[in-house]
């Protein structure tokens, strides 16, 4: 399983970072529905993040399993969340940022810890939990340690970029 698991989470980084970097989409216009999945995509991410948040919370008052639906769901929506951005990138390739003056020096150094640490979620994540639902939950609890604080920043971080790449 882990073999799966690393090849998917090599796919993922390859598309994303082709589609991020190395493609251009043939016109600047936006595609109708396309301009909307931005403001999805950062739905997604704030609901990931509460739905991580809740998970953390359940755990700690050993409610296993309602921990377990919303981790559960919260790698469905961030799967979602993949779909939709490999989608608008597909179609409209990436956006520059505009901002100007002190707010350049917290977007990038910010954009970059997003994007290293998405790429590194991945993989964390399906080991997370493929083994809290094979019942490995020593193995489990010793990972999620590390996943869940990087799977929150990054979700969070998902909202701050998408804030201010296109509403300041």
């Amino acid at each position: 399983m882990l073999q799966t698991i690393g090849a998917v989470s090599l796919a993922v980084a390859l598309v994303v970072g082709y589609l991020v970097v190395g493609r251009r989409p043939e016109s600047d216009a936006t595609p109708g529905l396309a301009a909307s999945l931005p403001l999805v995509n950062a739905c997604l991410n704030a609901t990931s993040a509460a739905l991580l948040t809740a998970g953390y919370v359940f755990i700690r008052r050993r409610r296993v399993t309602a921990h377990k639906t919303c981790m559960v769901s919260a790698l469905l929506v961030s799967t979602l969340f993949l779909v939709s951005y490999v989608t608008y990138h597909s179609l409209v390739g990436s956006r520059p940022f505009g901002g100007q003056g002190w707010i350049r020096a917290v977007y990038f150094p910010l954009l970059i810890s997003h994007i290293v640490l998405a790429a590194v979620i991945v993989p964390l994540a399906l080991v997370t939990v493929y083994r809290g639902i094979q019942g490995s939950f020593a193995r489990h609890v010793r990972i999620a340690r590390w996943t869940l604080p990087i799977w929150l920043y990054v979700s969070v971080t998902g909202v701050l970029v998408y804030l201010m790449l296109y509403r300041l």
